[in-house]
């Protein structure tokens, strides 16, 4: 796997392993292959291949013709200069020897070097100096293209742009879903930044490898670190593996389906051929089954019951019991299953880790208080600010004393001394009040309520208060 800091050495070289690419892990770089051919001499009489592959830029690779007859020892790792059509590039070397011979027939190129452009020599301190200047442009001209594209309304995607080593090229690599007439934005981008440009389209997992980024299984994208035959995918490879149709989760970091649904393709698919098939139905006396999934790893097949005037049912079985079940289904027998034969476990002894643990506060912060229901029937206070005692009586209130009724006795505290003994305030409300006949009240006259909770008037000048047992002067 390729990091930051091992692709991007101050030299050219990765800066991580220090070994100059070129480890038994495979390497530090992008798409780099492992030399298994390595420290094996070559049969007698046999020269070595003349052609070596040289890396660019993230993904981007290219075959030169090193004949050995030059005198020039290439490794890899080491920084070239090559041929370009206008000018030279700088590029790495990732492989030598026999496998650049196998890379080339795999890619279906032409097996003769002499048509191949050669490798100049090792680069030099000015030409490494011209390829890191020319690599610092690189962001800022993406971004002006970015805006360019946008200014000219055209419905393309500018992704990457890479210098050539002399710096007097650039290729823009773009994404479209149609074709885009681009050569006035050619004319524009030739003037704004000096340089020959090149327009080049590719696809949205071409972009994904050049671009790179870290998949949902947290490790690197496999475009741009390994895979270079990017095989179609169709949707069938996750119905054959028991995927759920999820886009959100059936597609990589470029919208497509990811490319790790091939991986074990061919594996699900041999496993498939040695189950029963998915379109026989189980007949049995809880009713038809219906293939819902298959579960290859613990090989077993998952139906749902239906049974008429009954709720559905859904049950797996192992690979023996659903053939045994066709097997007497064709015998026009229905057994009768256990729908509960997936749920069964073996029991299995479950160690108490639970830990108790202490007040250490003395129950000054009691958590469980929230949990407490909140009384709606609280304990009230007299007009004096005394708590009353607890519920003694039939009506919830203090418990009865003999020879007086419970009426008398809250009359009784609320009018503890004789009238004359009252504070002056109560004094002056009582003298400033009148009767409901227009008469001015006694001052030991006030009103109360009888025994239904309704208020009823004072004894007036001339008369005795009215029966139901009024209040009395002295009652405590």
């Amino acid at each position: 796997m390729s990091c930051t800091s091992c692709a991007k050495g101050a030299d050219g070289k990765p800066a991580g392993c220090k070994s100059n690419g070129y480890c038994s892990s495979s390497g530090c770089n992008k798409l780099d292959v492992f030399d298994w051919l390595a420290g094996i001499p070559l049969p007698g009489g046999q020269t070595p291949f003349d052609a070596v592959e040289v890396r660019f830029k993230s993904t981007r690779k290219g075959f030169y013709r090193h004949p050995p007859s030059g005198g020039l020892s290439l490794m890899p790792g080491d920084l070239v200069t090559v041929e370009a059509s206008s000018g030279h590039d700088v590029g790495m070397v990732s492989l030598t020897g026999e496998l650049v011979r196998a890379q080339m027939q795999r890619k279906n190129s032409s097996a003769d070097t002499y048509e191949l452009r050669k490798v100049i020599r090792k680069s030099t301190q000015e030409d490494i100096d011209a390829w890191h200047a020319a690599r610092k442009r690189e962001d800022e001209t993406l971004v002006e293209a970015r805006r360019m594209c946008q200014e000219a309304r055209l419905d393309m995607k500018v992704s990457d742009v890479e210098f050539q080593g002399d710096g007097h090229r650039a290729t823009f690599y773009y994404t479209a879903e149609q074709r885009i007439d681009f050569r006035d934005l050619l004319r524009k981008l030739a003037e704004r930044f000096h340089v020959r440009v090149d327009m080049k389209q590719i696809g949205a997992r071409q972009e994904a490898g050049r671009v790179g980024g870290i998949g949902s299984c947290g490790r690197e994208l496999c475009c741009s670190t390994w895979l270079t035959d990017l095989r179609s995918v169709t949707t069938s490879a996750a119905r054959y593996q028991q995927l759920a149709l999820n886009p959100q989760k059936l597609a990589g970091q470029c919208g497509k389906l990811k490319c790790c649904l091939n991986y074990e393709l061919d594996m699900y698919i041999e496993a498939i051929k040695s189950y029963p098939s998915a379109n026989a139905k189980l007949k049995t006396k809880h009713g038809t089954g219906v293939h819902i999934k298959t579960d290859i790893f613990g090989e077993k097949m998952w139906y749902i019951f239906k049974k008429p005037g009954e709720s559905s049912a859904m049950a797996g079985f192992p690979i023996d019991t659903v053939r045994d079940i066709l097997a007497q289904n064709k015998e026009g027998v229905e057994p009768e299953v256990d729908l509960h034969m997936a749920d069964e476990r073996p029991a299995t002894k479950v160690e108490d880790k639970s830990t108790d643990y202490e007040n250490v506060i003395d129950g000054a912060e009691d958590l469980s208080r929230f949990d407490k229901k909140i009384k709606t029937g609280g304990k009230r206070r007299n007009r004096d600010g005394r708590k009353r005692k607890a519920s003694g009586g039939p009506s919830g209130g203090a418990p009865e004393k003999s020879g007086q009724p419970p009426r008398q006795r809250r009359e009784g505290r609320k009018r503890s001394g004789p009238p004359g003994e009252r504070s002056a305030k109560q004094e002056t409300r009582t003298d400033a009040g009148k009767s409901a006949t227009g008469a001015e009240r006694p001052a030991g006259a006030r009103r109360s309520r009888d025994g239904r909770g309704r208020r009823r008037k004072g004894p007036g000048p001339d008369g005795p208060p009215p029966s139901g047992g009024g209040p009395k002067p002295n009652d405590t």
